[in-house]
């Protein structure tokens, strides 16, 4: 199908993309990559009347160091992120996870802040974003740039705490520098959304699990992280046997979706197998 008519605007500041919004209000719709937006354009599932074109705003792009954490702006792409060396350094399980993300070209053009901002939970960003503890800075119409944390981030289905008039500008990652990561994904077809995903960080010392932190995807309306398992891992060996009864608990209080590719219970099933995996690479067993 063919999008339904709208105007473009390609500003060159944040504060010009924000006077557009606050012009024409939930008539305007931001376009990051496109990757998600323009299927949904092209279906008239949302018919804008202006189409807000980010990318041409260069202060929303880029990796910088800012001590004990990194600011990844939020048009930074995915190929942007698996080429830096600070975030392949100091958050490798992001890196882990985008070079899971579709094929070459996608990642060339889909941006971290979009995929955050559309809030999939099949998307394969939120849930490393989840387990690094990050937290995404929004900023106002009068350029006031408000944090939030990422438990606070997604709302539910497709939503977030971005409000009318706002725009995501930032991710902010406190580094893991030293940790092991690993990001397993279950699908039945190549570059397909996460049937089920887990990303897993972790500290170990000695062969002993020190920290652990897990994300899930596609286990609810939104990213999730799994606090009980995460606390239940430290202090265990990193073998199989010592972390297979944990891991295998990482469904409970799930809500996943039930569909063609399977229903919750099997979901919660490979979720737990998927989490067990997850944390042994990321423990380097």
């Amino acid at each position: 199908m063919i999008p339904a008519p709208f105007d473009y605007v390609a500003p060159a500041t944040v504060a010009e993309a924000l006077a557009v919004l606050a012009e024409k209000g939930d008539e305007a719709k931001v376009i990051a990559g496109g990757q998600s937006l323009l299927p949904i354009l092209r279906m008239r599932l949302n018919t804008p009347e202006v189409l807000v074109d980010l990318s041409r705003v260069p202060e929303l792009r880029g990796v910088t160091d800012a001590g004990d954490h990194l600011r990844i702006g939020a048009m930074t792409t995915y190929q942007d992120l698996l080429d830096s060396d600070l975030v392949q350094e100091h958050a490798t399980l992001l890196a882990t996870a985008i070079a899971e993300v579709a094929d070459p070209q996608i990642r060339h053009r889909g941006t971290l802040g979009g995929a955050l901002a559309h809030a999939d939970p099949a998307g394969d960003v939120g849930a490393p974003v989840l387990a690094l503890d990050a937290s995404m800075v929004v900023t106002g119409a009068d350029g006031t740039e408000r944090t939030v944390a990422g438990r606070d981030f997604f709302v539910d289905l497709f939503e977030t705490a971005v409000q009318e008039g706002e725009l995501l500008t930032a991710v902010l990652v406190p580094k893991h520098t030293g940790w092991g990561s690993a990001y397993e994904k279950f699908v039945r077809v190549s570059h397909q959304w996460a049937i089920v995903g887990v990303a897993a960080c972790v500290r170990a010392e000695g062969g002993t699990i020190a920290e652990a932190k897990v994300g899930l995807t596609n286990m609810g309306a939104t990213p999730l992280r799994a606090p009980e398992v995460e606390q239940a891992l430290v202090g265990r060996p990193a073998t199989d046997e010592a972390v297979r009864e944990v891991c295998a608990r990482v469904g409970q209080g799930t809500e996943p979706p039930s569909d063609l590719n399977g229903d919750a219970d099997y979901r919660r099933h490979v979720a737990g197998v998927l989490t067990r995996r997850a944390v042994l690479a990321a423990a380097g067993a």
